[in-house]
């Protein structure tokens, strides 16, 4: 079967961090970040990723705005996560952990919220 261009390898299994957290972490690094981007560093559809963001914004932890033809991402770091188990923890404490260990993946700079 072809691989098509630009669609990325999928993923069999599980895995321990939901593809919405890293397109939230994604943004965190960078509240520019286009679209094609965060597919690349998520290695995910341009369309999911779209998909993930409506999500995001729809229940309030993300907004954007448009400046030109760049989206400018905001996340809300004071929301509550949205699973019972994790009552409590806020999105500032999720990403604390996710930017940070990207962060020391890349050898960039953490970005802040």
């Amino acid at each position: 079967m072809p691989v098509m261009v630009g669609v990325p390898a999928s993923h069999t299994g599980w895995t321990f961090i939901t593809s919405h957290a890293r397109v939230l972490a994604a943004i965190a690094d960078n509240p520019n970040v286009r679209v094609r981007d965060i597919a690349a560093r998520c290695r995910l559809t341009e369309r999911a990723v779209a998909r993930i963001i409506s999500d995001l914004e729809q229940d309030g932890y993300l907004s954007h705005t448009r400046q030109g033809r760049t989206n400018t991402y905001s996340i809300d770091p004071d929301k509550v996560l949205r699973h019972p188990a994790e009552a409590g923890l806020t999105v500032a404490s999720l990403l604390s952990l996710l930017v940070q260990d990207e962060s020391e993946r890349t050898g960039e700079p953490a970005a802040h919220l």
